[in-house]
């Protein structure tokens, strides 16, 4: 089932997200109408925040990008409890970001090009993993919803005096998209 994006403005998207139980019962459907909702929007993506559930829980679709990246063909996979344990600094990376909570916005986002993962996968194993290039700042963008973040917080300065209207315009339900969503009014 698709389920309703929810927009800017919805408490749920800044709430520090809670772990999930792997028993329970109703996980497995959720993360199916995860994937359908997330193949719906167009996105490669979707936190549970973001649809309204404040859980720890990710679903990632690469293989949509696999012309430009094609080591991430066939790449789709689930992320329960999922943490960033560690920053690799060394290396940033600014690069244009969407977001489908935030519809018709991008801005240029600087973030690691390495980060340190910890999480269960599809069959509740757990992980703890460099992670780089693409894949890193995905994750970086999907994992920040789970501590109630959104990727227009790590944006400063000037850059962000500038997003306010379009910002405003949001919280009041001015916006299109082609997808179901949970607007603020």
């Amino acid at each position: 089932m698709v389920l309703p994006i929810y927009t800017l403005g919805q408490q749920v998207l800044r709430k520090v997200a809670t772990d999930i139980d792997p028993s329970d019962p109703t996980l497995q459907q959720f993360v199916q109408d995860m994937w359908d909702t997330l193949a719906r929007s167009g996105g490669i993506g979707l936190a549970a925040p973001q649809v309204g559930r404040s859980e720890r829980v990710v679903v990632i679709d690469l293989d949509l990008i696999k012309e430009d990246y094609p080591e991430y063909t066939d790449y789709r996979h689930v992320f329960y409890n999922a943490y960033i344990e560690e920053y690799d600094k060394t290396q940033m990376e600014t690069m244009d970001e969407g977001c489908l909570s935030l519809p018709g916005m991008s801005e240029r986002v600087k973030r690691p090009t390495r980060i340190r993962v910890s999480y269960l996968d599809e069959q509740f194993q757990e992980h703890d993993e460099w992670v780089e290039g693409y894949l890193a700042r995905v994750m970086q963008h999907e994992f920040d919803h789970l501590d109630g973040k959104v990727y227009i917080d790590r944006i400063q300065g000037l850059r962000k005096q500038m997003l306010k209207g379009k910002i405003n315009d949001m919280l009041k339900g001015r916006f299109s998209c082609d997808y179901k969503v949970k607007p603020l009014r």
